[in-house]
């Protein structure tokens, strides 16, 4: 497997690594500047020319992983047989810089309901890094040509038409998804929102709405859907930053992401 299709395979899985990088060379190495190796918290693929400097990489690569917010590293080796290794002696004669690049578990966002602010909301959250999900009933705002602002998108875009039950999309997401309810029908959004209290993978749930609404919604979690106080807490309702109360769907759509972007900083990852 290519390195490439590894980072792929752990992003998909939702696995933390780092990608290691020969960063430069002189002299006599194993391999040239460029190699790359992949290193998880159990496998490894790709080499960057094995001994001494693969394997201090490894055990270096795998502490990071345990880091909550690890940094980029760069090692610097010397390969002759007057340096005392930890894992052999490797005499080639060179010397090399390894970069070591911690990838972490990249964040997930589903939107469900893709209608004027959710398309605005899309567009702004399709320029970072995330895996983003977005959900609705309706087969006509999920169209290539309605998305086609999202083509050139940073975010691994997924989209998912569901015309009976978008609440069944609750559990294909992935751990720690944080959930965003705006759709356009407010039974659809009472019935998410109970959804999503009984999904225990999830990350935060946000609703869209008046306090009339969220009222209504809170008396109808606690008594029909049996939720005690501290589990319908764990929905946040108006979303967005309080002090932007433009009604425009613009507005609205910058006003979420930021306060998801804060969030996301207060996450450890």
């Amino acid at each position: 497997m290519t390195w490439i299709a590894a980072v792929a395979r752990l992003r998909a899985r939702r696995e933390s690594c780092v990608l290691v990088t020969v960063a430069t060379v002189r002299g006599h190495a194993p391999r040239d500047a460029g190699a790359k190796l992949v290193v998880g918290r159990t496998r490894t693929w790709g080499s960057i020319g094995g001994g001494n400097v693969e394997a201090v990489a490894i055990d270096r690569a795998r502490e990071m992983i345990q880091v909550a917010k690890p940094e980029p590293e760069l090692l610097d080796f010397a390969l002759n047989d007057k340096v005392t290794n930890q894992h052999g002696v490797q005499c080639c004669g060179g010397t090399v810089s390894v970069l070591l690049e911690p990838l972490p578990v990249v964040r997930a966002v589903a939107v469900f309901g893709v209608g004027h602010v959710g398309l605005e909301l899309a567009r702004i959250l399709a320029r970072q890094d995330i895996d983003l999900h977005l959900v609705d009933t309706r087969a006509e705002l999920l169209a290539e040509q309605r998305l086609a602002p999202l083509a050139d998108a940073v975010a691994q875009v997924h989209v998912h038409h569901t015309p009976l039950l978008p609440e069944e999309v609750l559990e294909e997401l992935p751990p720690g998804t944080h959930v965003l309810i705006m759709t356009h029908d407010h039974a659809e959004d009472a019935a998410l929102c109970d959804a999503a209290l009984r999904t225990s993978h999830l990350g935060s749930i946000g609703l869209i709405g008046s306090a009339a609404k969220w009222v209504r919604f809170r008396k109808r979690l606690a008594t029909e859907g049996g939720h005690d106080d501290a589990t319908i807490d764990r929905i946040k309702t108006p979303i967005g930053l309080t002090d932007v109360t433009g009604k425009e769907p613009a507005t609205i759509a910058v006003s979420v992401a930021a306060d998801l972007l804060r969030t996301f900083e207060s996450e450890v990852c």
